[in-house]
């Protein structure tokens, strides 16, 4: 493993809402011009918005619009299934959500759109209730990633999941390290897949450790780890979108699923990585 690079701490906001639905967020991408973005609720929810930045740091939040996810039929997806976990923005603009409870992967053509359904992976159905696909990735082709919150062995590597050509396929295993768990995602501009993982200590909190990967050709994986946060540093960071900004800098922009909890906070944390 090389840790050659890292990431530099750059802001915090914390974007708060007197609004019963504005909560939980726990996927987010940022759309070509890198101020507007979309982010999905574990209630079912999906909103986008546009990022305002003093100095180029994130100072507010404009123009926003929330939807209700939609299920096949065009209806508000039922509550039992509503657990959405996993985001990406597709190269064509279309969006791919990952859902716990009835583990799954739907597309939607645009914001607001019905869902269209992904075929399944036979493992999907044994995975854990409340453990599944968390992490939801797509590269420039248009392949689909994802892998399981859980690998079911802290010895057990976590299978990485591939759509592409209409089926999935299991070409690469991500290391498991320690107690952190992924729960989001993305490819940088540099072609790599970024994870984001945390550790849940109870009372003494959150910590976040943020891995890259180099997926290579044969299945193998350079890795590199970019942050590793102590306890506390940030609550529960669970989406992730990761770009380039005007000064060449790679950027890791995050959001924190407050679980609509008054302990919680709704906030976007920024990262730079430093090479």
């Amino acid at each position: 493993m090389a840790d050659a690079a890292g990431a530099e701490f750059l802001s915090r906001y914390v974007w708060e809402r007197p609004d019963p639905v504005h909560g939980g967020f726990s996927g987010i991408e940022l759309r070509a011009d890198r101020a507007g973005f979309i982010a999905i609720s574990d209630r079912g929810r999906i909103a986008q918005g546009r990022l305002v930045r003093e100095d180029g740091l994130i100072a507010g939040v404009a123009d926003l619009q929330f939807e209700r996810l939609r299920d096949r039929k065009g209806n508000p997806v039922a509550t039992r299934i509503e657990d959405a976990e996993g985001l990406a923005l597709a190269p064509d603009g279309s969006l791919y959500v990952s859902f716990e409870g009835a583990h799954r992967v739907w597309r939607y053509p645009a914001f607001g759109a019905a869902a269209q359904a992904l075929p399944s992976h036979p493992d999907f159905a044994g995975l854990q209730m409340n453990s599944s696909l968390e992490a939801l990735a797509i590269d420039t082709t248009g392949a689909v990633f994802t892998l399981p919150e859980r690998s079911g062995s802290l010895s057990r590597p976590f299978p990485l999941y591939r759509f592409k050509d209409g089926r999935w396929t299991v070409p690469y295993q991500v290391p498991r390290v320690g107690e952190h768990l992924p729960v989001g995602a993305d490819f940088g501009p540099d072609g790599k897949l970024y994870l984001l993982e945390r550790r849940f200590s109870g009372l003494l909190g959150f910590s976040s450790r943020i891995r890259r990967f180099t997926l290579g050709p044969k299945g193998a994986l350079g890795e590199e780890t970019l942050l590793t946060t102590p306890n506390l540093t940030h609550g529960n960071l669970e989406g992730l979108t990761v770009w380039r900004d005007r000064a060449g800098a790679i950027r890791l922009t995050l959001i924190e699923d407050d679980n609509f909890s008054m302990f919680q906070r709704t906030q976007f944390v920024e990262y730079r990585v430093t090479e």
